[in-house]
């Protein structure tokens, strides 16, 4: 592990609620001077009462990554204080959760919008000013699904799996600049996003009972209501941290048990083992039986 480099102003979108915010306090806490954007007014009023007494270098700021205007402004504001983005952390993303059948194309493109093109939308403001000082660091929140995706998560892990593929290439692109770029790849862990993805996947979940993918939704959530989850954001925040300061970093890092898991058992096996792993894990050996006897 190498030393901490000279970069001290951070940008975090989605930066005020769950792995975001949490990223957020904890490098304010190593000294980081740190700005938090997201678009929920109160989330940014909540952290930025946070940092007030706790007298963090951290401070919320309004940003929607869907909207040029949005990211210009927010963008504006943070030269204005600091000069110079030393580090950018591409963290706002959701999920919708329904079968690839039922998916609204508008769903789908929400999530492209805001999870992969948003984060194209950021980078390419953030990386000339970069390029120019051949140095800097961006950090691409990715997930465990963009190796691998379970059922219902057909669109978020397709925005995850292309978030990858953008990152693999750009990597290559700006090392001659001296830029690191890395990804994370988070397991499951508790944050508000899985309470917005229910919200925004309600509609789905009105139908099940009269969907003919009936028992491929219920299996999985009997898997997922039965998931023993110990991880926090805050190992997260540890492991972004741990991004930050080696140098050089790694192309990637996952975060959980689970995680790590899942992408040695991506690497090596077969796809055909592999998917008899995940029909197993997620009871669509069982939902197939119970269909035939229909």
């Amino acid at each position: 592990m190498g030393t901490k480099e000279t970069q001290s102003n951070v940008l975090i979108t989605g930066g005020t609620d769950g792995l975001g915010r949490a990223c957020a306090v904890r490098l304010a806490q190593e000294g980081y001077r740190v700005f938090a954007a997201g678009r929920s007014a109160e989330r940014r009023a909540q952290l930025t009462e946070h940092a007030r007494q706790n007298s963090l270098p951290l401070e919320a700021i309004e940003m929607d990554v869907t909207s040029d205007a949005s990211v210009e402004r927010a963008l504006g504001e943070v030269r204005a204080k600091v000069g110079a983005i030393d580090v950018l952390i591409n963290n706002a993303g959701f999920g919708v959760y329904a079968v690839v059948e039922e998916l609204a194309m508008d769903d789908i493109r929400r999530q492209f919008e805001t999870n992969f093109f948003g984060v194209v939308r950021v980078t390419q403001r953030v990386l000339p000013e970069m390029r120019q000082r051949r140095s800097g660091r961006i950090i691409q929140m990715s997930s465990i699904a963009g190796k691998l995706a379970p059922p219902l998560f057909g669109a978020y892990s397709a925005s995850k799996h292309a978030v990858e593929g953008l990152t693999d290439a750009l990597r290559l692109e700006v090392y001659p600049f001296g830029i690191h770029v890395v990804l994370i790849e988070p397991g499951y862990i508790p944050t508000g996003f899985q309470s917005v993805a229910q919200e925004v996947s309600s509609s789905y979940a009105a139908k099940v009972e009269s969907s003919p993918y009936q028992k491929v939704y219920k299996a999985y959530g009997r898997v997922r209501a039965g998931t023993d989850v110990k991880d926090t954001p805050e190992d997260c925040a540890r492991v972004v941290l741990r991004a930050l300061r080696d140098t050089p970093p790694k192309a990637r890092y996952t975060v959980t048990r689970m995680a790590r898991a899942a992408s040695i058992g991506k690497r090596l096996l077969s796809d055909r083992r592999f998917d008899r792993q995940m029909i197993k894990r997620f009871g669509l050996d069982k939902a197939k039986r119970e269909m035939e006897r229909e």
